[in-house]
């Protein structure tokens, strides 16, 4: 079995931090292989944290998408909580006086392995709040649940950077939590973003034990555990990085359903129809179905869609799977099919599809009816100096 961060923390370096003023940022993931949550462990040992810090859904993750958390104490311990992911642009750093307090701020996230999954941005964040208070910062390392093999996407453009890209790393970037923390750390010089310049931040990445990059989440014998409302499964992380791009059209991407991600479609589609137009996809089969959502877009309306079956993760590359199904949506249903126009993750003057994939290319592409070896092209030669450039970085 892999040992995350947090196990090898316990086993090893606990020690070193007894009698410090801890503080935490945490999520319902982070537990350790018995799945004893981080914070609960250590206040068992007598170690109880100062204060703790709530990114996106909050500490115990029950707030939905986008749906600001307000958290002044977590209801389990009594223990202070600064939410991270409130309803303004500042919230999504730690203050400043707060860290200032604090001996040592403890980072415990679990990533699913996409630039829009917003932890690896708290975590960024904290260290960039971290280097301003002068506070030590130890980042526990966990499992890139879909590998750390494959890259996908280009590069976020100068002026589209968000909190589902505040620098530029590639969609499907490969990495680890800890590793992002690692190049955060050294500077993105080819990226405009918030972490152009190194961070003059003491910090530690404490390891994983056993992980290997070839390594999906179910080879590690950890016991999965959502790291957000909508991230049920592995199958879910796997899909992601391509699905989470219906985020930036009105199509439902299966939100109130129970495969959301794999799951999308909409009251106008035709699921039957769209499949057999796709065919079957490079490690992946689309199955024609109805849903009717419970929340979030279309809530209680019978849509057609799809749901995405992978049949071959080794071939199968989600980003590109869901340019293609954009593309089909777009050519198909072009009365229909529309771009999410409201302002999404904190931008208002920005479409959310151009925040996702990191600049208007792709959403012009489309809306001119680009072939989709166009498309691609359009990142595809990015993919490989991106490798080369995260390769410093890299623990295992």
């Amino acid at each position: 079995m892999v040992q995350t961060g947090l196990d090898v923390f316990f086993s090893e370096r606990l020690s070193a931090f007894r009698g410090c003023r801890i503080g935490v940022v945490c999520h319902p993931a982070s537990v350790d292989s018995n799945l004893v949550h981080i914070v609960d462990r250590l206040c068992a040992l007598g170690m109880r944290p100062a204060h703790l810090f709530g990114p996106e859904h909050g500490v115990r993750g029950e707030a939905q998408d986008m749906v600001g958390v307000q958290e002044d104490v977590d209801r389990l311990t009594g223990i202070p909580v600064d939410s991270l992911y409130g309803h303004a642009l500042e919230t999504l750093s730690p203050r400043i006086e707060r860290l200032k307090s604090l001996d040592l701020l403890v980072v415990d996230l679990q990533d699913v392995g996409s630039r829009y999954y917003t932890f690896i941005w708290t975590m960024a964040l904290s260290l960039e709040a971290a280097a301003k208070a002068g506070v030590p910062v130890l980042v526990l390392d966990r499992p890139n649940p879909i590998g750390g093999e494959a890259l996908e996407g280009g590069a976020v453009d100068p002026g589209y950077e968000s909190f589902v890209g505040l620098g530029s790393l590639p969609v499907r970037h490969g990495l680890t939590i800890g590793e992002v923390a690692r190049l955060i750390q050294a500077g993105m010089p080819w990226s405009d973003g918030h972490f152009k310049a190194p961070l003059d931040v003491d910090l530690t990445v404490v390891p994983m034990r056993g992980w290997a990059r070839s390594d999906y989440f179910e080879t590690t014998g950890l016991p999965w555990v959502l790291p957000s409302p909508n991230m049920p499964t592995v199958e879910t992380a796997v899909v992601y990085p391509g699905m989470c791009l219906v985020e930036g059209t009105l199509v439902s991407e299966g939100r109130g359903c129970t495969r959301p991600f794999e799951i999308f479609g909409a009251p106008y589609l035709d699921g039957y129809a769209l499949a057999k137009h796709l065919g079957d996809l490079p490690g992946a089969h689309l199955r024609p179905l109805v849903f009717c959502p419970t929340f979030h877009k279309h809530a209680g309306k019978p849509c057609g869609g799809c749901q995405l079956h992978v049949t071959n993760r080794r071939v199968f590359q989600p980003y590109r799977t869901g340019i293609a199904i954009l593309r089909a949506l777009r050519a198909m249903y072009g009365g229909d099919f529309a771009w999410r126009t409201e302002a999404y993750e904190f931008v208002s003057d920005r479409l959310a599809i151009d925040l996702l994939t990191g600049n208007t290319r792709i959403r012009e592409g489309i809306d001119q009816g680009a072939a989709f070896p166009d498309l691609v092209a359009t990142f595809a030669s990015e993919e490989a100096s991106f490798r080369e450039r995260l390769r410093p970085h890299l623990l295992y």
